[in-house]
């Protein structure tokens, strides 16, 4: 068996955490797939695997090497399908991650829409508040709202997306419009926090920047939660503007204080560079392109 072989044999075990269940998937007998490993063991010099009578768990080297394993599998696949012309046409998995409340809102039915177009495809989603690792992910395509630094991915600039401060009409009736970022700190606030102090709100204007340090009335770690106890009275509740755009159509919440808003904070497709991208990227890059573009459109940036 030869060193790719033993390669696809360690993944398939790592990933059944069986000898024998990746045998079955492989076609192949059960020492067949223990020797192949066995075999990369030795020639990389360290144990991929602790193995028991009932267990089978990647050791430390083994699960770095699983990262850098699959990475190569996946780039022999895609120079493969390349040099057989299998690039015509989307096919294979497409992995992709974005933020929580985007990526369901407008990330998700971009994707079904996209695998509705192209059979052959399928899809595995992450969402996560948090920067996601492509490359140790196993991912091609990420959206990020942020300001990027310097990467080998490529990216394009889909739109952006403004920091805004809204409360209901029955709120802003009851205590009045703020003039000014001071009013609001004496006022009830709803803030969205992943720990027990949530980050500053910063205001911005004509060069002069003022940090809040939010007291909360009322704090949680789902901005859904968050918006909808604003819509409900509870105060003042700060949020991107995608996040409220529907509650802002609707009528249910409205923004003070736009004059003091920070700088919007711009909007990216983000994916793996590099000349033998697969036809399925290169598609639903341009596809996401287009459509998110459109939905972040002036009119929809509230």
């Amino acid at each position: 068996m030869d060193r790719f072989e033993s390669m696809r044999a360690f993944v398939a075990v790592a990933e059944a955490a069986s000898f024998a269940a990746a045998a079955r998937q492989l076609g192949q007998s059960p020492p067949a797939v223990t020797r192949a490993v066995a075999a990369l063991e030795e020639r990389i010099g360290a144990r991929l695997f602790h193995r028991t009578t009932r267990s089978v768990r990647l050791t430390d080297a083994g699960t770095r090497y699983l990262v850098d394993a699959k990475r190569i599998l996946a780039e022999i696949g895609e120079a493969e399908a390349s040099a057989a012309g299998a690039h015509a046409a989307p096919q294979g998995q497409l992995g992709l991650t974005a933020p929580v409340m985007f990526g369901r809102m407008y990330v998700a039915p971009i994707v079904l829409d996209f695998l509705a177009r192209h059979p052959a495809v399928t899809a595995r989603m992450m969402l996560a508040d948090r920067l996601v690792d492509l490359m140790e992910e196993g991912l091609e395509v990420a959206v990020r709202i942020a300001h990027l630094e310097d990467s080998s991915m490529t990216a394009v600039r889909v739109g952006e997306v403004r920091r805004v401060v809204c409360a209901s009409p029955s709120f802003l009736a009851q205590h009045g419009h703020p003039a000014a970022p001071a009013d609001i700190a004496r006022a009830s606030l709803v803030t969205f926090a992943t720990g027990p102090v949530p980050d500053p709100w910063v205001f911005a204007k004509d060069a002069r920047v003022e940090r809040l340090s939010p007291v909360a009335r009322f704090s949680a770690n789902s901005n859904d939660v968050t918006i909808a106890a604003a819509e409900a009275g509870a105060g003042f509740v700060r949020a991107l503007s995608y996040q409220v755009a529907p509650q802002l159509r609707a009528g249910t919440l409205e923004i003070v204080l736009p004059d003091h808003e920070e700088p919007p904070l711009p909007v990216h497709v983000v994916h793996i560079a590099g000349r033998r991208a697969s036809a399925r990227l290169r598609a639903f890059v341009d596809f996401a392109v287009e459509r998110l573009r459109k939905a972040l459109s002036p009119v929809d940036r509230c």
